[in-house]
């Protein structure tokens, strides 16, 4: 499995995340299924949350990180808000959103389903505005993952 990382620095209302990496996991040899992400982001304390697809408009999460496998399909999501950093994924790659990072799909195809998971104990929000001092201090005191989501290392 290759990991690829972006540090996405603020951009217009999106706060994004300039401490903690965005991740993508590119499949490799051995793609995952979405019971396959299921049990290993389980197995990580990451619980799975839904199925599904990514919005089409710009949106972050301020109380949760966020990890995302893509199960079936293909598309491509903008990360850290408009025009900023377009990444392909393809069935079997995963992206870690730390809390902020904005995100929308951009483009799909019609087989195009995710997994979503948070860490235990956190809920995920939707915001599309601007972060207010209380979201931003929210986001700060949000800890950081025990574990990596994908390969359960220590985070």
């Amino acid at each position: 499995m290759h990991i690829e990382t972006l540090i996405l620095a603020g951009n217009g209302w999106v706060p994004n995340n300039p401490r903690l990496p965005v991740r993508i996991y590119r499949a490799g040899t051995v793609p995952l299924d979405a019971r396959g992400f299921e049990q290993r982001f389980a197995a990580h304390g990451w619980p799975p949350d839904w199925r599904g697809g990514v919005y089409d408009y710009h949106h972050y999460h301020s109380t949760a990180h966020e990890v995302l496998g893509v199960a079936a399909g293909h598309a491509r999501l903008m990360l850290g808000g408009p025009d900023a950093t377009l990444v392909e994924l393809f069935a079997g790659d995963a992206l870690l959103l730390p809390v902020g990072t904005g995100h929308c799909c951009v483009e799909a195809d019609a087989a195009f389903q995710v997994v979503g998971a948070y860490p235990e104990g956190q809920r995920w929000d939707l915001q599309r505005d601007a972060p207010d001092a209380g979201t931003r201090a929210r986001m700060r005191a949000l800890p950081d993952p025990v574990r990596d989501p994908v390969t359960g290392d220590p985070f």
